[in-house]
């Protein structure tokens, strides 16, 4: 990913709706959900639903697809991924990353 692309995907992220309606489908996982299901589990109008959804696809955070009569939405984890290496690459300059526990006794 560009810089670009992860400012659009950190943003799209960076508002509680989106942020949860992604991550249910990433829990979803590839099977994806409906847009009813969506609005029913978060407790959300179908309308809000849809804008949190477009800005979601807009991002490439998401894809939606046909099936029938219905949506499936679909996180993008190639996406997610690739958010994810983007913001951790060279990470610790490339040596093991640890997190040492502060000794709080230390702290002032």
């Amino acid at each position: 990913m560009n810089e670009d692309e992860v400012i659009r995907a950190l943003g799209a992220l960076a508002q509680e709706t989106r942020l949860r309606i992604f991550r249910m489908l990433v829990v979803a996982g590839p099977r994806g959900m409906q847009p009813g299901q969506l609005a029913e589990e978060l407790g959300i109008a179908s309308t809000a639903l849809s804008f949190h959804l477009k800005e979601l696809l807009h991002a490439g955070l998401a894809s939606s697809e046909r099936s029938g009569r219905h949506l499936i939405y679909r996180a993008r984890f190639d996406r997610m991924n690739g958010l994810l290496g983007f913001l951790t690459a060279h990470c610790c300059e490339g040596q093991p990353c640890e997190v040492n526990a502060v000794d709080c006794t230390d702290c002032s």
